[in-house]
Order: C-alpha cells, then structure tokens, then sequence
C-alpha cells in the first residue's frame, strides 16, 4: 500500500535544518518546541532512519538527512506553488504593513520578497513611520500588522524580545567625546527621551544638533561626526558604528520589539507575514 509523507512534518525539518535549530524553527513556525520535535520524531518513524546526528555538539544532518533535506526542499516548493497558483484567483487584496525606519534594514526587504512570491496575488503596503503614530493608526484600523519598538508593548501584543539601545556616532569619530554632548534625534524619537534622562542622570551636558522628522539628517549629522544617537543594536545605519566609550557614556538599557495584528485578519498571507517577521526579529 503506497505510504505518504507528512508534509507538515517535512516542513519542520526542512526549517529546522535551515534556521540550525528547533527553538529557532519553532518560532518560526509559530509552534511550540515540543511540537517540531514531536514531528521530526514521526517523520523519522514513518522513514525508519535518523535525519540528525543527536551525538554532535551541534545540531548536524544525517547522510540520510541530507538526502531527504534535497527532496523535502522540492517537495515543498512543488506544494507552496501549487497552492499559490490556484489560491491566485481566490486571494487578493492588500496587507497594511507597519514598520519603524530604524528596524527596516536589513530584515524588511527579503520578507517584503519572499511573501510577493508565494502571493503575487496580495500587495504589501509598506508604510515606514514612529511607534506611537502607527499605534494610534493601528486603533482605528489604518494597519493590518504593526512591528513596533517601545518600553512596555500594550496588552494583546506579541514581544519578539528584548534589544539594547545603543549609542552610534561616526567610525572613529569623537563627537562623543565633546562636550556639551551633541545630539541627533527627529523630534518624536522614542529613544530620544531615554538618552537625553540617561545623560542627565550622568551629569553629561548635551544639546539637539538635529530638529524635525527627517531621518536622513539625523544620519546625515551622526555620520559627519557632528553628533551621536541611539540605535537599537543589529539596526546600525551605513556610515556609523557603535561608539565604545569605555563606560564613559551611560548606557540605555533595552526596548522590546512587538508584533501587533488587527483581529479581523486571520488569512494565511497574514500568517506567513507573521511567522517572517517571527524569525527575523526574534530569533
């Protein structure tokens, strides 16, 4: 009798190859641990051979793991483009998407192209704004799902996790090192009022360099040396560098990432939006 292989359990394993672990492909997947273990436990069953060497100090495939990780791929990009092309005529419509500026790069551009080819048929509406005003928009439905950086996520959010706040300047530059301290901040930062209590609190003058809400001029200012900011570390702008001030500045502590998704939208384009933003952000 012709057997079938699970291909909810093949995706598991595929990811857990790709992301070198099954905490980090459980997120992704948006299940639990014991969930992808469970399935990669079965898939082994139903093949009666082990697809990773459980003895290595890290997590390795199997000679027979990497025959199926071969298949498994195909497998699944047979299967995600047959339910692309004849959902295409089913889907369509837009995801309002909402993403600080400073957390775009490098993440936002692959998941932007990733989700146009498994569903050509949904446009992704990328809007680039501040935490509290795409959290104002988001409550009256102005958003689909929201990625945002703040102190305390409201209630109902999903925190990806933590992420310290970090000074930036110039490569090699001293801007940090004069005094009054110059700052480079828009005017509605949300790291600006922790930077600036941080430097009072240390006793370090200091004084806005920068005024508005252009970014480019806050960056523009930063990396000619003529002032320093604060970045969410893994988000640092072309053209600066993380200042190493041998505890000279004072530091700035974490912000969350969160993930907020209106509750009328419940598709599997969302879901998969979801699960990218999961792995790129909280992994």
């Amino acid at each position: 009798m012709p057997r079938n292989l699970d291909l909810t359990a093949v995706r598991s394993f595929v990811t857990v190859a790709d992301v070198g672990g099954v905490t980090r492909a459980a997120g992704y997947l948006n299940l639990t641990q014991s969930a992808v273990s469970m399935q990669i436990k079965r898939l082994e069953e139903s093949l009666g051979m082990q697809l990773f060497l459980r003895a290595a100090r890290k997590l390795a495939l199997s000679p027979e793991g990497e025959q199926l990780l071969s298949y498994g791929r195909r497998m699944l990009a047979l299967n995600d483009e047959a339910l692309s092309r004849f959902a295409a005529t089913a889907c369509g419509g837009e995801i309002r998407l909402g993403v600080p500026h400073d957390v775009v790069y490098p993440a936002i551009p692959g998941i932007l192209k990733r989700m146009s080819q498994a569903w050509p048929c949904v446009r992704i509406n990328l809007v680039s704004s501040f935490t509290v005003l795409m959290k104002e928009d988001f409550a009256k439905g102005g958003f689909d799902v929201i990625l945002t950086t703040e102190e305390a996520p409201d209630p109902g959010a999903e925190v990806l996790g933590d992420r310290p706040l970090v000074w930036i300047g110039a490569p090699d530059g001293n801007a940090w090192q004069r005094r009054p301290l110059r700052l480079g901040f828009k005017d509605t930062c949300i790291f600006r009022p922790r930077a600036q209590a941080a430097l009072e609190a240390a006793g370090i003058p200091w004084e806005l360099a920068t005024g508005g809400e252009s970014e480019q001029a806050v960056e523009a200012t930063v990396a000619a040396d003529l002032a320093i900011t604060a970045r969410m570390a893994g988000s640092i702008p072309d053209g600066t560098a993380i200042i190493a001030s041998e505890n000279q500045l004072p530091l700035l502590g974490d912000m969350k990432l969160a993930l907020y998704r209106a509750n009328t939208r419940k598709d599997e384009a969302v879901e998969m939006l979801m699960a990218e933003l999961r792995c790129a952000y909280a992994c």
